[in-house]
């Protein structure tokens, strides 16, 4: 498969949950989570918790979250919370240890949570899964509009080594292009509150390619950004996706766009030199890190082997042989009604939703997560875990990134790394490794 354009999608996890299926149609029915995790490795699991509230919705976003929480619906939402982890501690066992290495509550905007529910979502994190979180790194994530300092001072006292905030512009005119309501001195004081509770790790999002921006107001956003020393810096590409406040306004919103694909390619290499040139070391086409600065969680596509619990009904859980979650959707009135469903349940038991990844996808897996970081693929890990060579197992798809000069040919001859040119492709890059299977469920995927 080609690519027209460099900004395909942005592969975060696969399989995309839009090829996940409903287990209830699978030969093997809604597996026991009990059973699903008997033979599982349990010394090093990840741990996230997914709070799907925000106050505003943004025009780029579709993430699994709604705007605001009428009628306690947090506290609902809480309470179904602590059922699940109670179901899915029990189905860990005691037969052996279980350990946490790793934790991180995301969304939506966790701190839409009031300070005295961030406790009790702490206290589900520890009482409930038994997650140290003041011996473990904890990423969590804010808003400029709802860091604010008695939630911060939770989170710290808490354990939280790294706050993460999404900033997106620091120029008014661009936050309101992006359909982002805020103010550049709302999110300066945010910023200030964040470093006032001396969290470890501050990291800030920014996005490139929103309409009307310039390699100038693209440099203020990183200058300002910069001033804060952040240990972290995360720059984004503009998404234009089917469902959101953007894709509604464009009908053609998966049409190629050849000058808009130049202006971001343009902007993300402006962006990297300058993060560069100030101290900063890439960690994959996204992500930026300080160097010296503290690791306070694991890097993008850095999850190799399974074993990640998620909890809420925007959560995927990972074992070795199955990526299971709830039902997705972008819609709000689906989120809704998701959401509505979540909270009324009462037997967190069995996987309702998922993918059986094994074999050749857990190949797939692995190589893509692996290739898409900086410092790339060591052939030797990979042969330990599968037996196989990727060049034996990807020959086509190896060569073609090769041709295309996506491959750092310098790179020591046991380890496969992208060139600068391949991490800039990325996004398109990914989504080339997708299986067909994959691929056809989603195709077939209907939105909504």
């Amino acid at each position: 498969m080609t690519s027209t354009t460099p900004y395909r999608g942005y592969v975060y996890a696969y399989p995309h949950k839009t090829a996940y299926r409903p287990l209830a149609g699978h030969p093997a029915g809604r597996p026991l989570l009990s059973e699903l995790w008997a033979s599982e490795p349990k010394d090093a699991l990840s741990l996230y918790l997914h709070i799907p509230f925000c106050e505003v919705r943004c025009g780029f976003c579709n993430l699994f979250t709604r705007i605001g929480a009428p009628d306690e619906l947090t506290t609902r939402y809480l309470d179904a919370l602590d059922r699940q982890a109670a179901a899915v501690r029990d189905a860990l066992g005691d037969a052996e240890p279980v350990r946490f290495a790793a934790a991180a509550f995301g969304g939506g905007t966790p701190t839409f949570l009031t300070a005295g529910e961030l406790e009790r979502l702490c206290d589900i994190a520890e009482k409930r899964m038994g997650a140290d979180l003041r011996s473990v790194p904890l990423s969590v994530e804010t808003s400029p509009s709802t860091a604010t300092a008695d939630r911060l001072a939770v989170l710290a006292e808490r354990g939280t080594t790294r706050v993460s905030i999404g900033v997106q512009s620091f120029v008014d005119a661009e936050a309101r292009a992006a359909v982002r309501p805020q103010h550049r001195a709302e999110v300066e004081a945010a910023l200030g509150r964040i470093r006032d509770a001396r969290v470890p790790v501050l990291n800030i999002d920014l996005i490139y390619g929103i309409d009307g921006q310039t390699e100038e107001s693209w440099r203020f956003s990183l200058d300002a950004a910069l001033a804060w020393r952040p240990e972290e810096l995360y720059l984004y590409p503009l998404y234009v996706r089917p469902l959101t406040g953007l894709g509604r306004h464009r009908t053609d919103a998966d049409a190629p766009d050849t000058a808009w694909d130049e202006q971001r390619l343009r902007l993300y290499r402006a962006g990297r030199d300058h993060l560069l040139a100030h101290g900063y070391e890439q960690v994959s086409m996204r992500m930026f890190r300080l160097k010296d600065a503290p690791q306070a969680g694991p890097d993008d596509y850095a999850c190799q082997t399974d074993g990640m619990i998620g909890l809420g009904c925007g959560a995927r859980s990972y074992t070795s042989s199955l990526h299971y979650s709830f039902d997705y959707a972008v819609e709000m009135r689906e989120i809704r009604g998701i959401i509505d469903d979540f909270t009324a349940t009462e037997d967190f038991s069995r996987a309702e939703v998922g993918r059986y990844v094994t074999g050749d996808e857990a190949r797939r897996r692995h190589l893509l997560q692996s290739l898409l970081q900086a410092e790339g693929l060591e052939r030797a890990g990979y042969r330990e875990r599968f037996g196989t060579d990727p060049h034996a197992d990807f020959p086509a798809e190896l060569d073609r990134f090769a041709a295309r000069g996506w491959l750092d040919g310098s790179a020591a001859p046991g380890r496969l790394r992208l060139s600068p040119e391949g991490l800039a492709h990325s996004d398109a890059l990914g989504p080339e490794l997708f299986s067909p299977a994959v691929r056809a469920a989603m195709s077939a995927y209907e939105a909504k």
